[in-house]
């Protein structure tokens, strides 16, 4: 009798454990989530900002691009070091960090007046949000087995709808009242990420990790190892895509087809949910076609390519529509692909500086599309073709060299 009263109190201590367990880690994603949404709302409401922000301070197409690619260069000067102090001094802290900056100048930016303040804060605004990617990435590493981080990491990465369904149905229509509401409420937004983190995020490396003796990698050879460059490339190139679709599409709609920027908003939210059911599909893609990446991400690339050119000769409403959800959610199978992969090929040590590098492509591919596609719709006297034209080139050119990432066979 007692020996079965024990044997039943060890398992009840077991499930008790495992069960105290899987609810901090349920609590690590939500407050990861949380920051995430925050983050890709940022990215994606100033697309809808600058056209009542332009209207009033009279800016053209290539001054509203100089203020959405200088958040980039901030965010891209930044990603590195970034990754480099979530592996040095722990991720939580860098997290944050990256917060309360994005906090700060969200509020700043209600208060902008001028194209330069809009300029600097938005810079400055990159610069705290280039602390976040890496270092969640860290987080991921550290509190979850290989096995489990390519779909946590898809699972977080999701956020991009939930960010973009909160840009395009708060934000849009706080815009569209008036835009200084919507950094107010955005502020608020990041306050509120920030004590999540704070309060749910640990502080230590769980103690089955620290058991864990792994050989020490160096930063340098992080910077020049093959498959990180390869990615870097990848990264860049393809976020020149998605941060070139995401930062002209609600103009794009919106003059092509006479529409509202409520309108507008309502498409691009409903684009916004697929972009998250798409993350959610990317991670049990990616599982599934583990070793076969790349046949993933090259057919990803040739169909977007396709519906780039597509979208440039529809003039059906309807039909644009379609071929903007399939777009998104064959673009974000192919960021996440992307983003992820260094969890399957790189050390845990050092996923904190690879994957701030990789981003940094990213970041720089986000710097890259809206000032240069500014200009090339202002030469081409307000024609977008020929920023989805070039869209569909870059993407497929992202798709080749996906092809050269070395895989252990």
């Amino acid at each position: 009798m007692s020996i079965t009263q024990e044997f039943l109190d060890e398992n009840k201590a077991k499930l008790s454990v495992q069960k105290a367990k899987s609810s901090r880690e349920a609590m690590l994603i939500i407050a990861l989530m949380a920051g995430y949404s925050m983050i890709y709302m940022d990215k994606n409401m100033i697309s809808t900002a600058i056209i009542p922000i332009a209207e009033q301070f009279h800016l053209t197409t290539s001054q509203t691009g100089l203020m959405m690619s200088l958040f980039f260069l901030g965010y891209s000067i930044m990603q590195i070091p970034g990754g480099w102090l979530a592996d040095k001094f722990g991720y939580k802290k860098v997290l944050i960090l990256s917060l309360s900056l994005i906090a700060l100048f969200s509020f700043a930016f209600s208060f902008g007046a001028s194209l330069l303040v809009f300029v600097l804060i938005r810079f400055l605004a990159g610069i705290g949000h280039a602390g976040y990617p890496p270092s969640c990435s860290k987080g991921i590493a550290v509190n979850f087995s290989k096995e489990k981080r390519t779909f946590i990491q898809s699972l977080i990465l999701s956020t991009s709808g939930i960010g973009g369904i909160l840009a395009f149905v708060i934000g849009a229509r706080l815009i569209d009242l008036n835009w200084h509401y919507a950094y107010y409420v955005l502020g608020a937004f990041f306050a509120i990420s920030l004590l999540l983190v704070i309060f749910f995020v640990p502080n230590h490396v769980p103690i089955e990790k620290v058991k864990v003796v792994s050989k020490q990698v160096s930063f340098k050879s992080v910077i020049s190892n093959r498959n990180v460059i390869i990615l870097f490339i990848a990264m860049l190139i393809a976020n020149i895509a998605f941060y070139g679709n995401m930062s002209w599409l609600p103009s794009f709609l919106k003059v092509k087809f006479s529409l509202s920027i409520s309108t507008v908003g309502t498409i691009l939210a409903v684009n916004a949910i697929g972009g998250t059911i798409a993350s959610l599909c990317a991670g049990v893609l990616l599982t599934k076609f583990n070793g076969k990446e790349k046949l993933l991400l090259m057919v990803s690339s040739i169909l977007s390519s396709i519906l780039f050119i597509s979208l440039v000769y529809s003039d059906s409403l309807a039909l644009s529509i379609v071929f903007l959800y399939v777009l998104t959610f064959l673009l974000t199978v192919m960021f996440v692909g992307i983003f992820s992969w260094p969890h399957k090929i790189l050390p845990e040590k050092v996923i904190g500086s690879s994957i701030g590098i990789v981003n940094t492509g990213g970041t720089l591919g986000g710097f890259i599309a809206p000032i240069s596609f500014g200009a090339l719709i202002s030469m081409a006297g307000g024609s977008f073709s020929i920023v989805f034209i070039s869209l569909a080139i870059a993407i497929l050119i992202c798709g080749f060299v996906t092809l050269t990432v070395k895989t252990e066979k």
